[in-house]
């Protein structure tokens, strides 16, 4: 079910019509992390939940819950 987050990214497998995101949870970051390993064991000690970064403005964040659709 949509969870009222818009999204543009047709090719994210949480992206349904109406450019809504279907995804239960997201992860936002600021682009310089586009590529951390939150994946990772060491996730939680490095980028968790005490980690904390300020943007400028939106166009320097980007979304780490995209998933290509299959």
């Amino acid at each position: 079910m949509p969870n009222g987050v818009t999204c543009s990214v047709a090719n994210c497998n949480f992206w349904k019509e109406g450019n809504k995101c279907a995804a239960s949870e997201i992860s936002i970051d600021i682009d310089q992390h586009a590529g951390a390993g939150y994946s990772a064991e060491f996730a939680d000690e490095e980028l968790g939940q005490l980690h904390e970064d300020q943007a400028a403005d939106s166009a320097a964040t980007c979304c780490q819950t995209f998933k290509p659709k299959e």
